[in-house]
């Protein structure tokens, strides 16, 4: 995503006589939530490609990402400005599509990301693999266990295509590449706090877990927290980046994570926003890539650029 995208928008213009202006376009760009560092990174990229495209857009999201009505009514207020497009990363992936429908009878192209939702409304989606990173980190946990014991997950929601797909990912891969592995329990928790007391709960139920797999960042920290506090000897594998589930693996508390790329989910946004504008046909996915990353392959150059305080 770091070459411009402007290239295709010039031609067009060129093909009228001039070369268009984007200095008055306006692109909403609406996230699940401010509360981890995620989105923050993705918010850079955003602004980043905004600037080198040379169009105006806002980071607009709901305090944390429990807040599906707060994020819908997020939504309805930027499709009523009527905006030259519109990002949007569904915290539902069913409950905001009627919302989106009116952006697209308005004529708003419409670009998902990190979570799209089920509908082909957005012209694209530009997202990690979910299914595929937490196969990853499946794989990942297992290793680190001897490929045999019982496991077990903190998922951070049930709704959103993230949530799903990751959920679906960590256990079909264990099930059918670990016949060795039992997992005992999956919960739901997005915060810090709630994973915290949630995972202390299913080690107290559990107390012969080996692993653990956290789904995302607060999760993840969530997960970190509990096993300093309880004191257990498991493997912890997490999910994204931010410098706090850096220092846990660091530090050994966690052995690894899922590194997504949110500066380039961010850029994706935005470009692809710009080339709809230009006419461009969108591939239905763009997929932004992932990585696992440990203490021992964090400072490698293609790591470390994905890595986000």
């Amino acid at each position: 995503m770091k070459k411009t995208l402007m290239t295709s928008a010039l031609a067009l213009g060129l093909a009228f006589g001039a070369a268009p202006s984007f200095a008055e376009t306006y692109f909403p760009i609406i996230a699940k939530g401010f509360s981890h560092q995620f989105w923050q990174a993705v918010k850079a990229g955003a602004e980043e490609a905004a600037a080198r495209n040379g169009v105006t857009i806002t980071f607009e999201g709901p305090n944390t990402e429990a807040e599906i009505d707060k994020q819908t009514d997020i939504l309805n207020a930027a499709i009523a400005k009527n905006p030259q497009g519109l990002g949007f990363a569904a915290l539902d992936s069913q409950a905001q599509v009627p919302a989106l429908q009116k952006a697209a009878d308005a004529g708003i192209p419409i670009v998902a990301f990190d979570s799209g939702v089920e509908s082909d409304l957005p012209l694209t989606t530009c997202t990690t693999d979910n299914v595929a990173a937490a196969a990853a980190a499946a794989d990942g946990l297992a290793k680190a266990i001897g490929e045999e014991g019982k496991v077990a997950a903190v998922i951070h929601d049930q709704t959103s295509a993230t949530g799903i797909g990751r959920h679906d990912g960590f256990v079909n891969r264990i099930k059918e590449a670990y016949p060795k592995i039992e997992i005992v329990d999956v919960q739901y928790a997005n915060d810090a706090v709630k994973a915290t007391d949630t995972i202390k709960a299913m080690l107290q139920a559990n107390p012969d877990i080996k692993g653990f797999f956290a789904s995302n960042e607060g999760a993840a920290i969530g997960l970190s927290v509990a096993i300093k506090e309880s004191g257990a000897n498991i493997v912890g594998v997490g999910f994204d980046s931010g410098k706090s589930q850096k220092d846990a693996i660091m530090e050994g508390t966690l052995i690894g994570s899922i590194t997504q790329n949110p500066v380039g989910i961010g850029q994706c946004v935005v470009d692809s926003l710009v080339k709809a504008l230009a006419g461009e046909t969108l591939p239905k996915v763009i997929d932004t890539g992932f990585y696992w990353y440990d203490k021992t392959n964090m400072t490698d150059p293609k790591i470390a650029a994905v890595l986000y305080d």
